[in-house]
Formats: C-alpha cells, sequence, structure tokens
C-alpha cells in the first residue's frame, strides 16, 4: 500500500473529527437567549436612582443585575432592594422593598415585585410598619401600592392579614378586599 494514500487517509480523517468536535463544541457554549429577547444594557451590582418628572427622587434601587429590554424600554431585576423615600406630606416613612425578582416599567411610574416580598417602612414618624407579601405592584410617585395576594401587616402590637391589599405609602392607611384577620400581639416592656 502506497505511504501517501495511508497519510492522506489519516489526514482527511483527522480534520473530520476536528472538524466535528469544534462543530459539536461551538453548539454547547452557545448561550440561549432568555424567551427570545435581547438586552439593549445589563448592570452588574448596581445603584440607581429614578427621578419624578418634577426631578425629585422617585426610588432608588439596588440590585445584582438588571436587564433593560431595548423594544419595551421595561427593566428586569433579580433580587431588587428598592428604597422609597419619604413623600412630601409630614408624617410619611421611607420604606425598603425588597424582592427575589423585579419590573420596572418604561416610564418608571410602576414596579412590580414578585416573590417574598418584603417592605418595611423606617418608623421615623409613626411605628414601623413590616408587609409581607408574593406579590406587589407599586407606584411610588403616587405614594400607592396594590396587591392581589395574601399580604400580612406587622406593626408594634399587632399582626393584620388579608387578601387583596390597597395601601397608601404616604399615610400607611390601607384597606382589604377579604379574608382580614387581626391579631393582637402584647409588645415586650
Amino acid at each position: 500500500m502506497n505511504w501517501r494514500a495511508i497519510t492522506t487517509t489519516l489526514l482527511l480523517l483527522g480534520a473530520i473529527v476536528s472538524g466535528w468536535s469544534v462543530w459539536n463544541q461551538r453548539n454547547k457554549d452557545a448561550v440561549p437567549a432568555a424567551r427570545g429577547v435581547h438586552f439593549d444594557y445589563v448592570l452588574i451590582d448596581f445603584e440607581l436612582t429614578a427621578l419624578n418628572p418634577l426631578g425629585r427622587e422617585s426610588f432608588t434601587l439596588r440590585a445584582p443585575r438588571l436587564a433593560r429590554d431595548p423594544e419595551q424600554k421595561t427593566m428586569e431585576i433579580a433580587t431588587p432592594l428598592f428604597l422609597i423615600p419619604p413623600g412630601e406630606r409630614t408624617g410619611s416613612d421611607a420604606w425598603e422593598v425588597r424582592s427575589k425578582e423585579g419590573w420596572v416599567s418604561a416610564e418608571g411610574d410602576e414596579l412590580r415585585l414578585r416573590g417574598d416580598v418584603r417592605g418595611v417602612s423606617s418608623g421615623l414618624t409613626s411605628p414601623a410598619t413590616t408587609m409581607t407579601t408574593r406579590e406587589l405592584n407599586i407606584f411610588p410617585d403616587k405614594r400607592r401600592a396594590h396587591s392581589q395576594g395574601e399580604v400580612v401587616i406587622t406593626r408594634p402590637g399587632s399582626i393584620l392579614s388579608g387578601r387583596g391589599l390597597q395601601l397608601d405609602l404616604a399615610t400607611k392607611q390601607y384597606s382589604f378586599k377579604s379574608e382580614v384577620h387581626h391579631r393582637y400581639v402584647p409588645t415586650a416592656r
């Protein structure tokens, strides 16, 4: 047998195997796009302060990741912490609100929080309030929030739970649509 034919055959087999290997590895390394959405930018470990149309702070956002959809102009956020400043009214507290996932509308006037939502008021002007739920929609400029699901509100001496929350963040006035339960909890002295 001719040594040139053997060498050519071996080189051809090597080229085929290496080409197949490169092609196969390229498919494994490709990163699939989330739900077919391509983001125009992604922020990692950041703090962002959003201003309302009057140039006042609407909210501050801290999170490990934010991705912006270029078509919808909305933002998806991983484990956000929203800091909502006190309102213009006297007697209004600031709020810290955390969740597993967050979404901000294109105009920045609506925040949607999903998964282990926990809001805590600063307690500077009235007793501190803690609110927990699975989902919460916040309208920071209007100082309002609502949830369709079950919500638990804890204040010193009181635990209130119900379904379908409407909340005024400035006055801390709230109402439930149904399944309201109240429990008195004595405070330690």
